[in-house]
């Protein structure tokens, strides 16, 4: 399968425009257009019944003490996990391209809805535990939300854009169910897969 997300070359930074959270000089960090970016696929294996797409950071701090905190920096030495960015499911088999901002446009204060969406089923991002902090932003984050990694952070974060092709129409998720739930979902059932890796990071000593 060849995968395209358009505006994002492999191992090229991503535009802001794609961004939940951009630079400004002045608070580190101000929301960003957050639009999802256009993505096509194509040569699927036969046989493919649905697809999945999704977004994930494997670069998010395992420990977020220090994170977005005057006068720390995130250690590039600290272990690393996955953060999901955006969830898809059960995408029709003849369906190829998510238009630009048909899945996001713009930051919504306390999340998007799950479940169906514009396209395909949406799952939960994990911005839903990120903002639960926030009472002005805490709620249930559901399809695209994009790259805001801490503006202190040591290294530049790698965002994987992702398309599977499945054996069957539907994975049978339903409610909230978040990116590992996914994966454990596919697993037997993925005939081809392809990605995009884009690069992005707030800190204004690597831009």
């Amino acid at each position: 399968m060849k995968l395209q997300v358009r505006g994002i070359e492999e191992g090229q930074p991503i535009p802001e425009k794609f961004a939940f959270g951009v630079y400004s000089e002045e608070d580190h960090m101000s929301f960003g257009p957050n639009r999802n970016p256009e993505i096509t696929w194509e040569d699927a294996p036969e046989g493919t019944k649905s697809f999945v797409v999704m977004m994930f950071d494997p670069d998010v701090p395992s420990v977020a003490d220090d994170v977005n905190q005057e006068g720390k920096t995130v250690s590039k030495d600290l272990p690393r996990v996955d953060f999901f960015h955006w969830l898809l499911v059960d995408i029709p088999a003849n369906v190829n391209r998510i238009p630009e901002g048909e899945d996001s446009d713009g930051v919504s204060p306390k999340g998007k809805d799950h479940g169906p969406g514009p396209i395909g089923v949406r799952g939960v991002n994990n911005y839903t535990q990120f903002l639960a902090g926030n009472p002005d932003m805490a709620g249930t984050y559901a399809g695209y939300d994009g790259p805001c990694p801490p503006w202190n952070d040591e290294i530049i974060h790698h965002y994987q854009f992702e398309v599977h092709a499945l054996d069957v129409e539907s994975l049978g998720l339903e409610g909230e169910f978040d990116g590992n739930d996914v994966r454990q979902a596919m697993k037997g059932h993925v005939l081809d897969s392809a990605r995009v890796t884009g690069t992005y990071t707030l800190n204004p000593d690597l831009r």
